[in-house]
């Protein structure tokens, strides 16, 4: 036999082991599944959103050097260079207005770096709370077989439990990795924070 219909095999037996997972743990994963591609989906923007700003910004040299020359920056991502773009378009000879121009700089570019790293921290709380709505819908579903039926209906029995601990299980394995990456994200929104004060402040001097 191929490798290919081999592959092809295993991927629809997950497939099919995926959906009866999902299914086995009752409504409460599609609001899990919905969280966790949201907060996925404001992971990566973050990620590439960050790139941006820092995939080959100028250095602090570049940035002094062309604003005591009144050099023209073009326009690029970069943190700084975006600082220099701004000055050079809006730059007067009015000291005190440059100055306040460098603040409004810093207010357009500040809620940029922040942008929605709270939000995956929310997301990424709430998805074992979800993940415990599950738990106790399971075990009231098993309490009511067993209210029913009494112990005798096994197969009844597991879905409730199955319920219980799938969600648990899923709400758990979204959180995690969202906790994770919402202190990571948390960094490197603090390191280009820095990067914006050191600017503004070494800017100030000599506008």
């Amino acid at each position: 036999m191929s490798p290919i219909p081999e592959f092809l095999s295993s991927g629809q037996e997950l497939g099919v082991q995926l959906y009866s997972y999902f299914k086995g743990g009752g409504v409460i994963m599609y609001p899990l599944l919905l969280v966790a591609i949201y907060m996925w989906t404001l992971i990566f923007e973050r990620i590439f959103a960050f790139h941006r700003l820092e995939f080959r910004d100028l250095d602090m040299g570049e940035l002094l050097e062309g604003c005591r020359d009144r050099r023209r920056f073009p326009p690029k991502t970069g943190l700084r260079a975006q600082i220099g773009y701004f000055l050079c378009h809006h730059r007067t000879t009015d000291h005190f207005l440059n100055r306040r121009l460098l603040d409004q700089c810093c207010m357009q570019l500040r809620p940029k770096i922040d942008k929605n790293i709270m939000l995956i921290a929310v997301l990424a709380m709430v998805s074992p709370l979800l993940g415990l709505l599950g738990t106790v819908t399971g075990m009231i579903t098993t309490f009511d077989v067993i209210a029913l039926f009494g112990t005798g209906n096994a197969r009844a029995l597991a879905g409730g439990i199955s319920e219980a601990l799938i969600t648990t299980q899923s709400g758990l394995l979204v959180s995690i990795p969202g906790v994770f990456s919402s202190a990571v994200l948390s960094l490197r929104a603090r390191r280009l924070q820095l990067r914006l004060d050191e600017s503004m402040t070494t800017l100030k001097r000599i506008v």
